[in-house]
């Protein structure tokens, strides 16, 4: 599958609220076709600096709308899990492990935490699919122009705080512990079960976006600048249960 069909299709398997922060694949391809296409003549070279000024500041206005909206989500999840922590050390508290009252609080926050857990899982992945889609893009300008652009400007995404998911990375395993921990059933189990199913909501989302990051990396066979990292979260082995196809190269 072509990364933009597959872009598409990550959008419209995401929040709905979320369908807009996502990078102009689309866009930018027009660009790089325009700047590729025209004569090289002094009656071109007007448009030809307009269309290039216009991508490059495109480019720019991208890393931008990642950087905020990443930020934004996830300050909240850090406020979120914190939240999530005080309500179950209030339960706790309150009751033991074996009274009924316990039981039933700590069912009740299930979903809200597995829901939580899907919603982190989908913003790594935004991570993920922008930060291709601007390394594949970037190839695109540069075996059309010529130029050599994507190595340097990689290199500056890699540092961009979208890029940066270690801290929620840890959530979701904190996320998973907490299940594992606290509540009244096997956690890892019937989540998983949950997330095979796709219930509802966000489980659907949440499937999706683990398939998405596990095809990014298989894309690829060797190691590069612009590689992403090996997936490293805690229930990536629950995607092994499914059939992979049409993988998405980087190089």
């Amino acid at each position: 599958m072509k990364f933009g069909k597959r872009l598409k299709q990550q959008v419209e398997e995401t929040l709905p609220e979320w369908r807009d922060k996502f990078l102009s694949y689309k866009e930018l391809k027009k660009l790089v076709r325009l700047i590729s296409s025209a004569p090289i003549s002094t009656a071109s070279s007007v448009d030809y600096g307009k269309a290039e000024a216009k991508f490059l500041f495109l480019l720019h206005n991208e890393i931008d709308k990642f950087n905020a909206f990443f930020i934004e989500l996830e300050e909240d999840f850090i406020i979120r899990h914190k939240e999530l922590q005080q309500r179950i050390q209030k339960v706790k508290e309150r009751w033991e492990p074996s009274e009924s009252e316990y039981k039933e609080e700590m069912g009740k926050m299930r979903k809200n935490i597995v829901n939580f857990h899907g919603e982190m899982v989908l913003l790594i992945n935004y991570s993920n699919i922008n930060y291709t889609g601007l390394a594949k893009i970037l190839k695109k300008y540069d075996k059309r122009t010529g130029r050599l652009l994507r190595l340097p400007f990689i290199k500056k995404v890699v540092q961009q705080p979208f890029f940066m998911t270690e801290a929620i990375s840890k959530l979701v395993k904190e996320c998973e512990n907490t299940i594992d921990s606290v509540l009244p059933m096997p956690g890892k189990k019937v989540m998983r079960k949950d997330i095979r199913v796709g219930v509802e909501g966000i489980f659907r989302n949440t499937v999706a976006a683990l398939l998405s990051m596990e095809e990014i990396r298989r894309g690829s066979s060797t190691y590069s600048h612009f590689s992403l990292p090996p997936l490293n979260l805690p229930d990536s082995d629950l995607i092994h249960s499914f059939q992979l196809k049409s993988p998405i190269p980087i190089i």
